[in-house]
């Protein structure tokens, strides 16, 4: 069996978050990219239908921007949604506050995620690769 190269991470975060879950998954040979969600005002490509190149070239997405505002879940809803719907393996993990649970059937961490959090998921990520 070949050797599979790790795959890209989208991570979706407000700026000035995040910069622990990045550092840490690219230790672990990930590349990240980064998506602070659509400037106020504008909507997200994805929600509009034209595409997203991040979306596109995720192997796993961490989501962690404000689910209580509603544009934030469609992104989510429609992350979730497109990944079914092409049939693709994709993990994703959505950081919630403590005391928070799943969301729109996608699993969750409460508060920022640990270095077991990340590297179980990193793990997710490339066993998905090799399966794909």
């Amino acid at each position: 069996m070949g050797t599979v190269t790790a795959g890209r991470i989208l991570l979706v975060a407000p700026e000035g978050t995040e910069s622990f879950t990045a550092a840490f998954l690219q230790k672990l040979d990930h590349p990240v990219t980064t998506c602070r969600g659509p400037d106020p005002g504008a909507r997200c490509p994805l929600l509009d239908g034209r595409g997203c190149p991040s979306y596109d070239a995720a192997h796993g997405i961490v989501f962690s921007l404000d689910l209580a505002l509603p544009a934030h879940r469609a992104i989510l809803r429609r992350y979730a949604d497109a990944t079914r719907g092409a049939g693709r393996d994709l993990p994703i993990r959505v950081v919630v506050p403590q005391g928070s649970s799943e969301v729109d059937g996608v699993v969750t961490w409460a508060g920022e995620p640990s270095v077991a959090d990340l590297d179980g998921f990193a793990a997710l990520v490339e066993a998905a690769d090799r399966f794909s």
